[in-house]
């Protein structure tokens, strides 16, 4: 493993397709000065979800992360990893506050349920495989 990988805080696996996601991760290459983060596009054909051992539908479902020990984390945890990763470790430890965490879980994961229709890219069934297509 090369020293700029070990130095890595996390992966984050993110779809490449969606305009919002797409909006978040340009701001962190941007912010990620010490490239401390680690960006996998889940949406390119060379992307190989069973390499995870996770189908293309987990990581569709809502955001991963992956440490430098390999343990994985998903939903807000993964974008706490990424602003503590780029220097906002002070304003992440208010999103931990118990309120407010659990304000910040539960619309998550409304936002991630909904992301393909607030995105224009959810068909009649809104199934994930005819995303992969």
């Amino acid at each position: 493993m090369s020293k700029q990988v070990e130095q890595r805080h996390v992966e984050v696996f993110f779809d490449g397709e969606c305009p919002l996601c797409v909006r978040e991760i340009r701001l962190l290459r941007l912010l990620d000065r010490r490239h401390r983060i680690r960006f996998t596009d889940i949406s390119v054909k060379e992307f190989r979800p069973e390499l995870y051992q996770k189908s293309f539908s987990d990581f569709m479902d809502e955001i991963h992360g992956r440490l430098p020990d390999g343990s994985w984390i998903t939903g807000v945890e993964v974008f706490r990893r990424l602003y503590s990763a780029v220097g906002f470790g002070p304003l992440v430890v208010m999103t931990r506050l118990p309120g407010v965490s659990h304000a910040l879980d539960i619309a998550y994961r409304v936002f991630a349920k909904n992301r393909l229709r607030l995105t224009g890219r959810c068909n009649a069934a809104c199934g994930v495989e005819a995303v992969r297509e």
